[in-house]
């Protein structure tokens, strides 16, 4: 990149990935898309991204905040109300997980590991981009509980499930990885403490700085295990949500806005470096169309078994209800190119079946967009702008039923 044009070049595209994919969200196409359909084409301009250390950097700190997000984002309390429905739905997750590995090994002759990140990545749901694209699609309260549990519950088996298969060339290389993630999980507290006893009351509102340093401390640990940024950078969020009572001003409703903007302006940048990361092998007609046949597939049983999955579970429910449940859940974009990444990386992916992943992903992605009033959008802060209203006072909304609960039962005493 000639060195009096660099700022002029990244100028343009800081400009052109905050603003034109924003601007192309009216024909409803997500955001997201636009950064990766921006990537792909950068690849074959007179500019060589794909080495840029810098766009490698701001793509670092789009899916590790993002994660960190997501990680914040959880709250153990809502998981534990609507605990039964999940955990039928998690093991609905792990069983479909094992019959397409079993499939993808015995028929199409893949490894065992490349088979898992294959099926995690058809199946596993992309948690951060679906919370953030909920205030966008007109859902309730009750809707919005469950997709975002749901969601939630699947990435956490995803992660712990991705992180046995890239750890699984050895038992002793198992063993020690576990190890040193059991260590992470215990020394993030301890850190947090830490930083908030030597830190915090010597430089008031610094809590949003240590939250991201430690986020992306975690994020570059796991990295060098062998599990990616997003293992650790989740970690590092759930963990300081987790400390909320401890340290309130951590995971305080002011560091989570925070967090929202850091995210919306790094997270374009990962979508357009992975674009970067697309080999032109995979661009291929025959990628397109096993994409297609992909989507044509899984996305059908994906829908298909959440949708009846809620109707045994809830007779009562809505059938419609159910079916934006499912649909809202859809989207696998940032867990199907991360994983598509690590198995062309390290398991040695045909590029044919790496760019098919990536039409499938795009497939998803775009999906709830043309099945909803209003398309997907990728705002942070718009979730938080448009949540539904407080609801009256002296009366809250059960999100598991739907039905209106009167202070006393909200506070805990019986009528």
């Amino acid at each position: 990149m000639p060195a009096l044009s660099s700022e002029l070049i990244y100028l343009s595209l800081i400009l052109g990935l905050l603003i034109l994919p924003r601007a192309l969200q009216r024909f409803r196409i997500p955001a997201p898309l636009t950064c990766l359909l921006f990537g792909i084409g950068a690849t074959f301009a007179t500019v060589e991204f794909s080495q840029d250390k810098t766009i490698a950097l701001l793509a670092v700190l789009g899916i590790s905040s993002l994660f960190l997000f997501a990680g914040l984002e959880i709250e153990l309390t809502e998981l534990r109300k609507g605990w039964r429905p999940l955990l039928g739905n998690v093991v609905t997750y792990a069983v479909i997980l094992a019959v397409v590995v079993d499939l993808l090994v015995r028929f199409a002759g893949f490894s065992w590991p490349l088979a898992s990140l294959i099926a995690l990545a058809l199946f596993t749901p992309s948690t951060g981009f679906i919370l953030d694209s909920l205030a966008r699609l007109g859902l309730s309260e009750q809707e919005c509980f469950w997709v975002s549990s749901k969601a939630i519950a699947i990435e956490l088996l995803a992660l712990l499930l991705l992180f046995v298969v890239l750890q699984s060339e050895s038992v002793s290389t198992l063993l020690w990885s576990s190890s040193a993630l059991v260590a992470i999980i215990l020394g993030l507290p301890l850190l947090f403490m830490l930083l908030g006893r030597l830190v915090v009351p010597h430089a008031p509102g610094s809590e949003f700085s240590l939250l991201v340093m430690v986020g992306l401390l975690a994020a570059y640990i796991t990295k060098a295990l062998g599990v990616y940024y997003l293992v650790g950078a989740f970690l590092a969020g759930f963990v300081a949500r987790l400390l909320r009572k401890r340290m309130p001003a951590l995971a305080s409703n002011e560091n989570l806005h925070a967090v929202r903007l850091f995210a919306s302006f790094f997270v374009p940048f990962y979508f357009f470096h992975a674009g970067l990361t697309i080999p032109t092998e995979a661009l291929s007609v025959k990628a397109l169309l096993f994409g297609i046949l992909l989507a044509v597939v899984v996305i059908p049983l994906r829908i298909g078994v959440l949708w009846l999955q809620r109707r045994l579970t809830f007779r009562d429910e809505d059938r419609r209800i159910s079916l934006r449940i499912a649909v809202t859940l859809t989207p696998t974009l940032v867990f199907t190119l991360v994983l598509a990444n690590i198995a062309a990386s390290r398991f040695g992916l045909a590029a044919d079946y790496f760019g098919a992943l990536v039409v499938y992903a795009g497939i998803t992605t775009a999906l709830p967009s043309f099945v909803f009033p209003r398309a997907v959008n990728f705002d942070l802060m718009e979730m938080e702008t448009s949540m539904p209203p407080t609801p009256l006072p002296g009366v809250s909304i059960d999100p598991i039923t739907g039905e209106p609960l009167q202070m006393k039962e909200v506070s805990g005493e019986k009528s």
